[in-house]
C-alpha cells in the first residue's frame, strides 16, 4: 500500500469547495442508500434517494435520517411532516441509476417517480407511495424532528410500521439477507456497490470464542 496523505483542516479550506465534499463524504465508508417515498396532502408524489440512515433501536424499532440545510426547499421533508408517512425502499442493482436520478432538482410539480421511470405503489392503506421496483420495502411513521444547530441540519425520526421483504431473502432468526434482496450499498455521493458477505459471527463474550454461524 502507498504512504498516506496527510490532510489538515487548513489544507481542507484551500481546496476546491466540491472536492472537499467529495473527499469527506467518502470517510465515512460505505452507507445504506434507498429511495424515500412521500406524497403531499393532495396525494402528489415525490421520490429522493438518501444515503443518510442510521439504526436507531429495534423496541420500537425507529430509523433516523439527516436533511441537508433547507433552502433549497426540501419536499420530501416539509411531506414527511405535514403527511406523517413516508417511505424506505431498498435500491437494488436494477434500478440504481433510475434512483441516482431522482437527486436531481426537480419543480414541486414534477414526481421523480416519473422522471426517473420508477412505479409509485399504493398497499396496505398506507398514505405514502412505495417503489415497486424495490425488493424491499419500509412503511414510516414520522415521529420526531430534532434541529442540529451545529450546521442547520434537521434530524428525522420515524417508526417501521410496515415492511416487505421477499420470503427466500428473510431467515428463521429474523436476519434479512441484503445480497439475496440484491441491495446495493453506496459511498461518497456518487459510487455506488454490490456486496460480498464475508461471514456472520457468534454474538461476543468474554469468555466465549467468536464462532461462524455460517460454517456451524
Amino acid at each position: 500500500m502507498k504512504n498516506k496523505i496527510n490532510f489538515k483542516t487548513s489544507d481542507l479550506e484551500k481546496m476546491d469547495k466540491q472536492t472537499v465534499v467529495h473527499l469527506i463524504n467518502s470517510l465515512g465508508g460505505f452507507k445504506s442508500v434507498a429511495l424515500v417515498g412521500t406524497s403531499d396532502s393532495e396525494g402528489n408524489t415525490n421520490l429522493s434517494i438518501f444515503s443518510s440512515f442510521f439504526h436507531i433501536g429495534a423496541n420500537p424499532p425507529l430509523i433516523g435520517m439527516i436533511f441537508r440545510p433547507s433552502p433549497p426547499e426540501r419536499d420530501t421533508m416539509r411531506n414527511i411532516i405535514d403527511t406523517g408517512f413516508y417511505t424506505i425502499n431498498h435500491i437494488n442493482e436494477n434500478i440504481y441509476i433510475q434512483a441516482h436520478q431522482t437527486s436531481a432538482r426537480y419543480n414541486k410539480e414534477i414526481s421523480e417517480f416519473d422522471a426517473a421511470g420508477l412505479s409509485a405503489e399504493y398497499k396496505n392503506n398506507f398514505h405514502a407511495p412505495f417503489v415497486l421496483e424495490s425488493n424491499i420495502q419500509l412503511g414510516i411513521q414520522f415521529k420526531e424532528q430534532i434541529d442540529i444547530s451545529i450546521n442547520n441540519t434537521t434530524m428525522i425520526i420515524g417508526e417501521i410500521v410496515q415492511i416487505f421483504i421477499p420470503e427466500d431473502c428473510l431467515s428463521e432468526d429474523g436476519f434479512v439477507n441484503l445480497e439475496k434482496a440484491n441491495t446495493v450499498t453506496c459511498s461518497g455521493l456518487d459510487s455506488y456497490h454490490k456486496t460480498i458477505q464475508l461471514d456472520r459471527l457468534s454474538y461476543a463474550k468474554p469468555d466465549k470464542e467468536i464462532t461462524s454461524l455460517l460454517k456451524s
